[in-house]
């Protein structure tokens, strides 16, 4: 199947929901799948795919219960965004990729590498974690809550401070800005459902398996997926190589996408 050079177009996943998606093609030479993190949207990887400066073709979309994509009922299941990545390559013609993903995106990235492997050509973990911790679900219940009984709004102060460090913020309004804005633009039933699909979120069974290049990244900063998170990771994926990112917090990919942009051009190397 040859590979469409759409611009920007939907896909419909396997259960009708339809995917908004944006091939980004470049040289040919590498295919990258990019997953964004909770309630952003694809736009998350512009800075970094411009920092790629074409070095492959890259496919960025809006996970379901995000952005333009379709939004139903819940519960999630990351294995489930996991298919609907799978989905979109069908759509585009792509049998394989690298695919990596920021904070949820990463999760995501570990459930697709999980259940469809010899789709995987390499991994980007970036700023994420396999699995939560025994208190996830009632911590993720907790803010789904407090976002369907208070709006999204109630939970910027605490947002933003997890996602930029202090200077990042003061020195770069306008990209705190777009986030924010792409934050609150979200529908509460998805945000919340998808709250609750990371604290039930496990894929540490699946990490000893992987066989495939991997890439991890981590601020020094990260208290969301601190770097101990980072750490379980690359002790449990053999052949993985970890760099932890001084001075940086959750959002690598907007605050500093030449070193997410490096990380890809590795696996690409390897791949």
């Amino acid at each position: 199947m040859e590979t469409r050079k759409t611009e920007s177009d939907f896909a419909t996943a396997r259960d009708g929901t339809r995917l908004s998606y944006r091939l980004v093609p470049g040289d040919g030479a590498a295919r990258f799948v990019l997953v964004h993190s909770l309630a952003m949207d694809k736009s998350f990887w512009n800075s970094t795919v411009e920092a790629l400066k074409g070095a492959g073709d890259v496919l960025i979309f809006d996970c379901r219960g995000h952005g333009q994509s379709g939004k139903p009922q819940g519960p999630y299941r990351v294995e489930q965004f996991a298919d609907d990545i799978a989905d979109l390559m069908d759509h585009i013609g792509w049998p394989a990729a690298i695919v990596a993903g920021a904070s949820m995106g990463g999760c995501v990235s570990l459930a697709f590498a999980s259940h469809h492997p010899e789709r995987t050509q390499g991994l980007g973990l970036f700023d994420t974690t396999a699995w939560y911790g025994e208190n996830a679900p009632a911590a993720w219940a907790e803010r789904a809550a407090k976002a369907k009984n208070e709006g999204l709004s109630a939970l910027v102060g605490f947002q933003k401070t997890r996602w930029f460090g202090d200077a990042f913020r003061e020195a770069n309004p306008a990209i705190l800005d777009q986030a924010v804005g792409i934050f609150l633009a979200n529908e509460l039933p998805a945000y919340a459902a998808t709250c609750e699909m990371l604290g039930a979120a496990d894929l540490r069974a699946f990490l000893h398996k992987f066989a495939f290049p991997c890439e991890i990244r981590v601020g020094s900063e990260d208290y969301a997926t601190p770097p101990e998170m980072a750490q379980y990771l690359a002790d449990n994926i053999k052949g993985s190589h970890l760099e932890v990112m001084e001075g940086v917090r959750h959002f690598s990919p907007l605050e500093v996408p030449s070193e997410i942009a490096a990380a890809l051009l590795k696996l690409r190397a390897a791949a």
